[in-house]
């Protein structure tokens, strides 16, 4: 099984509109009932990063994603530039 890491914002294409961003890919890996070990998100959007984060619980509660995928709050390596250090490493 793979970990997956998120990131919310994702950019814009050649005409300047904004790409699928990392919620999108949420919703649709909960609609799929897709798989992964563990799903990291590494975004610092904290709004992007609680959607993210409070749909993949949610759809683990309502069983359309497994209850045994492991999702973080956080990245899984420290980031240097926030000072965070929630990391895993």
């Amino acid at each position: 099984m793979h970990n997956i890491t998120l990131n919310f914002r994702t950019g814009e294409d050649e005409n300047g509109n904004e790409l699928p961003n990392g919620y999108d890919f949420v919703k649709y890996f909960c609609e799929n009932g897709l798989r992964a070990s563990k799903i990291f998100l590494h975004t610092d959007n904290p709004v992007g990063r609680n959607n993210m984060y409070e749909t993949l619980l949610a759809a683990q509660r309502r069983g359309f994603i497994e209850e045994d995928i492991e999702i973080y709050h956080y990245p899984i390596t420290a980031n240097k530039y926030s000072g965070d250090d929630h990391s895993l490493l």
